[in-house]
């Protein structure tokens, strides 16, 4: 998986890409780390649009990002949803947990 974390003057976004699994794990917790001490005050933003596949390891480390910008007082949107990503989430329910486009 590649993680980028770009923080601009209106939000902080996390942009993944392709497989994003178990194996990602080390890797997402970095970047995640990294996007919350950068983002200040700023809506966070998972951009999902590259990954090619995920499993419920990912949507384990998305619930632990979730927490973590709770408890930093700070929303967490995921974006450019489609295909097979958007049914993994649809199936487990996440837009009640995320806003998803």
């Amino acid at each position: 998986m590649e993680a980028q974390v770009t923080v601009n003057d209106s939000q902080a976004v996390l942009r993944l890409g392709g497989r994003f699994d178990f194996k990602a794990h080390r890797e997402f917790r970095d970047a995640v780390d990294s996007l919350l001490g950068q983002a200040g005050s700023k809506p966070l933003q998972v951009d999902l649009g590259d990954v090619s596949y995920l499993d419920s390891s990912a949507l384990g480390m998305l619930l632990m990002l979730r927490d973590k910008a709770k408890a930093a007082n700070k929303d967490v949107a995921l974006v450019g949803v489609k295909g097979s990503v958007r049914q993994v989430l649809d199936i487990a329910n996440f837009s009640k947990l995320f806003s998803i486009s």
